[in-house]
């Protein structure tokens, strides 16, 4: 759906931070258009409060020489009922494909876990989390950023993905303030334009804009480290990014999938979270074919903790495979 969809979905829960004004830098690359309206989808399931964060909460791993980390941050259960995965079906579709993968039928489980990276002095995060976000179970990002051996002053860098609440959440502190002080804020411009275009973030975008470094898409940002990669259809500007070190590569991929068996074996399925939803689905399709035909390493931020493993083709589509 839009960003303004998603807005509207848990603008009665979402509390709005306070934030002191500041001004708003100039972005050298042209703004993109607001998203367009659509119509509301239907009340998330209720969320209980996060626990703490625990061991199980991180997950070391490399990528090349580089240090890495699975960081949970929360959950999200959407229902089964036809109005936000396979839109326009029957829900004893989606039950029939979760029930033939084990999993309950009743609700869509989505993980939430941020990247963490290591690259020489630099400390790299991908994504915030929901951090309040009341449609979640989230809010254990700093914990498990801490569990790392990672204190938030320290990030350098944070790479946003889209600008939906479980992936900006955990920008802003519980006293209002910016959670990482130093740390540069990177997305792309369309993106950048269209979370300053939305009202609701009005407040949101002045406490950034300070910290804001807006890229074309397909920039790369820190050279031989991290590539953004354009993938079209969910929100204005989002972007995949690739992290290599040496000849290894692992490809983050934000919101192109949120389900691992949902958006992964029926790819063309509407989800209402996709602004423009035929865009979305072309884009899916094509870039798990790409994963699955380069046997490219994956890190799904809504997949299973922790989100990491390969695309392997499976009939005429495509079959998730977390990594042993």
């Amino acid at each position: 759906m839009t960003r303004r969809s998603l807005s509207l979905l848990i603008a009665a829960a979402l509390a709005s931070a306070a934030l002191a004004a500041c001004s708003r830098p100039p972005v050298d690359t042209a703004p993109a258009a607001a998203p367009a309206e659509a119509a509301k989808p239907a009340e998330p399931m209720p969320a209980a409060p996060a626990p703490s964060a625990t061991a199980e909460d991180v997950h070391a791993f490399k990528i090349g020489q580089l240090s890495a980390f699975a960081l949970k941050d929360g959950d999200i259960d959407v229902a089964n009922d036809g109005k936000t995965f396979a839109v326009g079906r029957p829900p004893a579709d989606v039950a029939t494909l979760l029930s033939a993968n084990g999993q309950p039928t009743d609700a869509v489980h989505l993980s939430i876990q941020p990247l963490l990276v290591r690259s020489g002095e630099r400390v790299l995060l991908f994504d915030t989390g929901a951090g309040n976000a009341s449609f979640a179970r989230a809010g254990r990002l700093q914990a498990s950023l801490r569990s790392a051996g990672v204190e938030p002053d320290q990030v350098t860098d944070i790479f946003i993905s889209h600008a939906h609440p479980d992936h900006i959440g955990g920008l802003l502190s519980a006293d209002g303030g910016l959670a990482f002080a130093n740390a540069a804020v990177h997305l792309s411009a369309p993106e950048w334009a269209s979370l300053q275009a939305n009202k609701d973030n009005a407040k949101l975008a002045a406490a950034l804009a300070p910290k804001v470094r807006a890229f074309a898409p397909n920039a790369e940002l820190v050279p031989g480290t991290v590539k953004a990669v354009a993938v079209d259809g969910h929100t204005p500007g989002h972007s995949a990014y690739e992290i290599a070190s040496g000849e290894e590569r692992l490809l983050y991929i934000g919101d192109s999938a949120h389900s691992s068996i949902v958006s992964v074996q029926r790819p063309q399925w509407t989800i209402q979270f996709d602004g423009d939803a035929p865009k979305a689905e072309a884009s899916r399709v094509a870039l798990l074919k790409r994963i699955a035909d380069g046997n490219l390493h994956v890190y799904a931020v809504h997949f299973p903790f922790p989100g990491l493993g390969r695309i392997k083709p499976q009939g005429e589509g495509f079959v998730w495979v977390p990594d042993a």
